[in-house]
């Protein structure tokens, strides 16, 4: 039996919507002695194979541009030095290219040994015939010499480069710098099939943490190959923020698929990739599945942002983040004298409020209200002609110059410039209702790290939240910025931002 991942029904968009509906049950819950055991040893951060592939891709194009420049050295005689340099330039990103089409820049082949010499020999080869294709028509014999000596040293700089980071890498998987963290979902014999699979990977990056089920010892054993459950499904969301797992694996038999929808249900909400084995021997998966290793996958779920994307949005938030407070440090200087000319207390403010992954961040704001009255809680919300804010914090809410100092925890990595609002701990709506409560799976919103700005601000939904709905349309929103992230999308928010602060409904 065959089966494609994209044709199975119960894991389409449409399903995974629906599992908002039980998420919210997931709240903190105590940890087992055995668990926390397990925190303590998976709580330091490691690296990835990823991104360690991506930092020898950037590496290994250095090593080929320095190579070329070196053959320059030794004769550039009948080609011109800007012909030369671009060249070089492109001789090295075309072979990068290649490389990276030949896949040797997968984590699985650079833990390879020759296997990877051998498809980097291919790519600097195809790519030095290219540029000598290219360079006839400047001096063809030139051209030709130039390639001639370029392919030896290329080879000769970047395989033992490219051995002595295999070597590394394999050592790394072992010493645990580099390792993938998975938890599997549902113990007994499925497991332990799962198990047994992987451990005939050589060299696997893949570091099983733990199980987590819901049945008893009778039905799934405290001991499953080797490895412990740790505790019940409602348990595992708390351990999942504290350990760094970047996976989560269902190892149960896709005919359970009552109980498979039950848990992802439950579990969408965090912030991982979760996927479902293929417990049965005699299931496949075509190649549009993924693979753990050569163990087949389903996928279910991604994380909304991974690896690489991750740093682009936090080099973008560094950079912009530094440049605007710089721009606007007149403003806040400004801000501050009025609200201490305006009444006694503080200039700024700070609340406790949900950050990535239900993690509890302290946001700093300008104080808009009398400092008698302050509401860090925020157990009432700010109405219209509320008497607990000042005549300058009138102005600076509606104009939301009040969340400027945010770009502090930008800096500081609690926030990013765009992404779903953070909301405070303990928040409630005039019906006295937590968030929690208004909106199934609200939890879900924090699968990312919360923003300055974000899509639901700039589309209208900000200010005060005294209905139901209008959290569910933040929520919506927000759901939708989580799943069609881009470094695009962030700019047009950042862009718009001002010109939707001129609608200040809502804003009081």
């Amino acid at each position: 039996m065959t089966v494609d991942p994209a044709d199975a029904p119960i894991f389409d968009r449409e399903t995974i919507r629906t599992f908002q509906s039980d998420a919210n049950r997931l709240e903190s819950t105590p940890l087992s002695p055995t668990a926390r055991r397990a925190i303590r040893q998976f709580g330091k951060p490691v690296l990835s194979t990823q991104l360690v592939s991506g930092l020898f891709r950037a590496g290994e194009f250095v090593l080929l541009v320095l190579t070329g420049a070196a053959v320059a050295i030794w004769d550039t005689t009948g080609i011109s030095a800007w012909a030369l340099w671009i060249g070089i330039i492109l001789a090295s990103l075309m072979t990068v290219c290649t490389a990276e089409v030949l896949h040797c820049y997968d984590p699985r082949k650079l833990r390879s040994r020759w296997q990877q010499v051998v498809r980097l020999a291919g790519a600097l080869t195809l790519s030095s015939m290219i540029m000598t294709i290219a360079f006839s028509t400047l001096s063809e014999s030139r051209a030709t010499l130039w390639c001639a000596v370029f392919l030896p040293a290329a080879l000769a700089v970047t395989v033992p480069a490219r051995l002595v980071m295999g070597a590394s890498i394999r050592r790394w998987n072992r010493n645990g710098v580099i390792e993938r963290r998975v938890v599997l979902v549902g113990g007994g014999g499925a497991a332990e099939t799962f198990i047994r699979q992987l451990e005939r990977e050589p060299d696997s990056d893949i570091r099983i943490c733990g199980i987590f089920d819901d049945r008893d010892d009778r039905r799934s054993p405290p001991i499953v190959a080797g490895y412990p459950k740790l505790g019940s499904i409602a348990e595992l969301t708390e351990f999942v923020r504290l350990a760094h797992v970047d996976m989560l694996i269902v190892t149960l038999p896709l005919t359970a698929k009552r109980r498979i929808l039950s848990i992802l249900k439950s579990l969408w909400i965090l912030p991982i990739d979760i996927r479902l084995a293929a417990s049965s021997s005699s299931m496949e998966f075509r190649s549009r599945g993924s693979a753990v290793g050569h163990v087949a996958m389903l996928d279910v779920i991604d994380r909304p942002l991974a690896e690489w994307d991750v740093i682009l949005k936090r080099l973008f938030d560094l950079v912009v983040g530094s440049v605007a407070l710089a721009a606007l440090s007149p403003v806040f200087v400004a801000t501050a004298i009025a609200i201490k000319m305006d009444s006694p207390g503080p200039v700024f403010f700070r609340q406790k409020r949900h950050g990535f992954n239900n993690e509890t961040i302290n946001v700093w704001k300008f104080r808009s209200l009398r400092h008698d009255m302050a509401d860090p809680t925020a157990r009432k919300i700010v109405t219209r002609n509320d008497p607990r804010v000042t005549r300058v914090g009138r102005f600076i809410r509606r104009s939301s110059i009040d969340e400027m100092p945010q770009l502090f925890n930008v800096l500081t990595g609690e926030l990013s410039l765009v992404g779903p609002r953070p909301h405070a701990l303990h928040a409630v709506s005039s019906d006295n209702e937590t968030f929690m409560e208004l909106v199934d799976g609200y939890l879900g919103r924090h699968k990312v790290k919360p923003g300055v700005t974000g899509w639901a601000q700039v589309k209208g939904w900000r200010g005060e939240i005294d209905r139901g709905e209008k959290l569910q349309k933040r929520f919506e929103h927000d759901l939708y910025y989580i799943e069609n992230w881009s470094l695009l999308l962030d700019i047009y928010i950042l862009a718009i931002t001002p010109i939707s602060l001129l609608r200040p409904q809502g804003a009081y």
